[in-house]
């Protein structure tokens, strides 16, 4: 995907904010707690969370206690994030572009960016992550996969509903098992600001009926960047696929890598 598409794409959830909070899952318990563990969260840490959206990685976080600052782009996003958190007096959601975002003078314990870090620019997102930590923080970025698992016959055949629906789609394109999925750690490991860099990966399947793959899909920035007719005929080619093939329901498998740095002093 070509850079200048992300400021546009990366705006596209903005438009369904209550839709990505219905439709998008939740993360596995066991990352939470692992992230947890690696950052030591209690009440007296400060976390600064980097495109929360809705706040589905804000509302685990948020039951350790810790106070958080939570950054969202889209002004929608951030509103259904500050209903769905109103419980959590310690929890500040802010609407502003991360990357123009002014940094508080106190440090933070605790960076955190749960599938959102890709849309922040390449040239800004390590370096102010590193900005934000006291020596000693670490900054946890969660990347999502679609891998393969679950219903697998059903992946495959919906390839013909993207390659007739989808110009964008590579002929014969499917989805790779976990072990074949390669961790992207580059640019946490060759900034001389971060260390001890750790990957660890937990996978689930989500079994959905068709309306609710529909919501999920309909929350990705690809299906809703395509005009109206092509987006409609792909959904509805993928609905008739799951009740009449598959009983109404599939089951797809995420896999989720939690990637931990430590911010160490210069």
């Amino acid at each position: 995907m070509g850079r200048s598409r992300i400021p546009v794409l990366r705006e596209t959830f903005n438009d369904a904010a209550e839709l990505y909070d219905k439709a998008r899952p939740s993360y596995p318990p066991a990352l939470v707690g692992e992230l947890a563990r690696s950052a030591a969260l209690g009440r007296r840490s400060r976390v600064l969370e980097i495109g929360p959206g809705t706040g589905q990685l804000t509302r685990a976080l948020a039951g350790f206690g810790c106070h958080i600052t939570a950054v969202e782009l889209g002004d929608a996003l951030a509103a259904v994030a500050r209903r769905r958190l109103a419980g959590f007096p310690r929890v500040d959601v802010r609407t502003a572009e991360f990357e123009r975002w002014p940094l508080p003078k106190e440090r933070f314990d605790l960076v955190a960016c749960a599938t959102a870090f890709h849309w922040i620019d390449p040239a800004v997102r390590v370096e102010k992550a590193a900005d934000a930590l006291r020596a000693g923080g670490h900054l946890a970025v969660v990347v999502t996969h679609h891998v393969a698992g679950g219903t697998t016959e059903f992946f495959a055949r919906a390839q013909e509903c993207y390659e007739r629906w989808d110009p964008a789609t590579p002929p014969g394109l499917r989805l790779r098992p976990s072990s074949e999925i390669l961790s992207e750690t580059e640019e946490f490991e060759t900034c001389p600001r971060f260390a001890d860099v750790t990957v660890t990966r937990f996978e689930q399947d989500i079994t959905h009926t068709a309306d609710e793959y529909i919501d999920v899909l309909l929350t990705y920035s690809g299906h809703r960047a395509l005009d109206c007719t092509r987006r409609e005929g792909l959904l509805a080619c993928i609905r008739e696929l799951i009740d009449t093939r598959y009983g109404g329901r599939v089951t797809k498998r995420y896999l989720h890598e939690l990637t931990v740095a430590t911010r160490v002093a210069l």
